[in-house]
């Protein structure tokens, strides 16, 4: 197994999220790797949790990583935050984000969760995606 293209990883899916005009002309740059101080008004979008497993072969070393991304927004409905959410489902299609080391193999849609949070005050939408990263400088 290899672990050492997950920050690499994390900042590929930030650059192509940050810079997907289909997201951006919805949300602004409202895309965090970590959550500035203080309350956030209007909808954005954290990278957040992330579970890896060994997913070598006999290319090379590989992960398969879980990884999730959630829309949060207090709009009023689930509407702009299932747009947002589309928005991010078409920044991750192929071709997939280019990795500073190794590559990703393969990417792909899982599941989402929407649901209301802070009694109701926001919606949330976490969307969870599996990826295959190849560390091919890495043997098995």
């Amino acid at each position: 197994m290899s672990y050492a293209l997950a920050a690499g990883l994390q900042a590929a899916l930030y650059a192509r999220l940050n810079g997907w005009q289909g997201l951006t002309g919805l949300i602004g740059s409202a895309v965090y790797d970590a959550l500035p101080e203080g309350p956030i008004a209007g909808t954005y979008v954290v990278i957040g949790e992330e579970e890896a497993r060994d997913s070598s072969d006999v290319t090379g070393a590989g992960a398969l990583h879980a990884v999730t991304v959630a829309v949060i927004s207090d709009a009023s409905g689930f509407g702009e935050a299932k747009r947002a959410a589309a928005a991010i489902c078409d920044a991750l299609r192929e071709p997939p984000p280019a990795l500073p080391r190794g590559r990703i193999a393969g990417l792909w849609f899982d599941r989402a969760r929407a649901r209301r949070i802070d009694a109701g005050t926001r919606r949330r939408i976490d969307l969870r995606f599996r990826i295959r990263t190849q560390d091919d400088a890495l043997p098995v």
